[in-house]
């Protein structure tokens, strides 16, 4: 489970950073920044794909409540598509960083790769099961992109984005082949390509 072992070693405040939706082949990319008090942190905090769907709902409402400051931010669909889906990742992430109420000075940041974040910044491979911080902002990036692909799959039906999420599926798949793209599809992505090709 995570703890706060990494946290205690970095200039305070620090926030958590991580992200939610690098791999689908449709929305956007989310991001998430978290300072959280050790003395107030929410119980149960752990990487958001180890948790069930209740679980991470009922925890982003406490993480929302106990956070000293939290911000999730997107970097849209035309964002990936021009910049690449790394260099979206890391402009969600900053805006996520800029978004706190509180400055960081320091980001313990999710994975392997050093992003342009505001303040001084260490990454941390699979941080989101060693970090109490990063765990809560993955829990944040994804219950809020989640959300907005419900919402997604209501303003473009026929997709199954509630259900998938904009990953690949099979009945992804057979919607694209029978829709075509909708506007929030990847369209630089080779399995968009490709299927729209073949």
């Amino acid at each position: 489970m995570p703890d706060f072992a990494l946290e205690a070693g970095c200039p305070s405040p620090v926030c958590g950073v991580d992200e939610a939706g690098r791999g689908p082949w449709a929305g956007p990319v989310s991001a998430a920044a978290v300072i959280l008090d050790p003395a107030t942190a929410p119980a149960g905090l752990d990487d958001s794909k180890k948790l069930t769907h209740a679980r991470r709902e009922a925890l982003e409402s406490e993480i929302k409540a106990r956070a000293v400051a939290w911000c999730v931010a997107f970097a849209s669909v035309e964002e990936i598509d021009s910049l690449n889906i790394l260099q979206a990742t890391g402009l969600a992430m900053r805006r996520a960083v800029e978004g706190l109420s509180v400055t960081p000075a320091f980001a313990l940041v999710d994975g392997n790769y050093r992003f342009n974040l505001p303040c001084e910044i260490r990454t941390v491979i699979k941080g989101d099961a060693l970090s109490a911080s990063i765990a809560a902002a993955s829990i944040l990036a994804k219950t809020a992109r989640d959300r907005l692909m419900v919402e997604m799959d209501a303003v473009h039906p026929g997709y199954g984005f509630a259900g998938h999420k904009g990953y690949h599926a099979a009945v992804h798949v057979e919607a694209l082949r029978t829709l075509g793209p909708s506007p929030i599809h990847r369209m630089t992505w080779a399995p968009i390509r490709d299927l729209l090709s073949g």
